[in-house]
């Protein structure tokens, strides 16, 4: 998991900001900063979600503004950690050419993007019927 951590942070702290740059143990973040069109960290976890990823930690911590944790397992193939990276990069250039994808992102499940102000304010606590 640390090698893995640290692999990835290497290849993405040129494509997303860094606000922590130094080894990490088995999870580093990035965050929103610099990101162009009003795109938040929370657009772009929803993005994540269309290549079939399970989206990262966001806005935590908090002392990091627009904070995504990347945090992978010590299973991770090379070949999926290359999948991830390939998909970071991609949103990146997603967030600077076509910014309608992420802002309305996810667009490939069978739940799009949920309102979290209502969720919050009127969640639905059951189970199926």
């Amino acid at each position: 998991a640390v090698l893995n951590a640290n692999y990835l942070m290497s290849r993405l702290k040129h494509v997303f900001n860094l606000p922590v740059n130094r080894k990490c143990m088995h999870e580093f973040i990035l965050n929103d900063k610099g990101i162009p069109n009003g795109i938040t960290t929370n657009d772009i976890s929803k993005r994540i979600l269309d290549y079939g990823f399970h989206s990262p930690t966001v806005y935590f911590p908090l002392l990091v503004h627009g904070a995504i944790m990347i945090e992978p397992t010590e299973t991770e193939t090379y070949d999926s950690l290359q999948k991830f990276i390939e998909v970071m990069i991609k949103i990146r250039e997603e967030c600077d050419r076509e910014p309608e994808k992420i802002l309305g992102a996810p667009h490939n499940t069978p739940v799009k993007r949920v309102d979290t102000v209502l969720a919050a304010k009127k969640p639905v606590l059951k189970w199926g019927e």
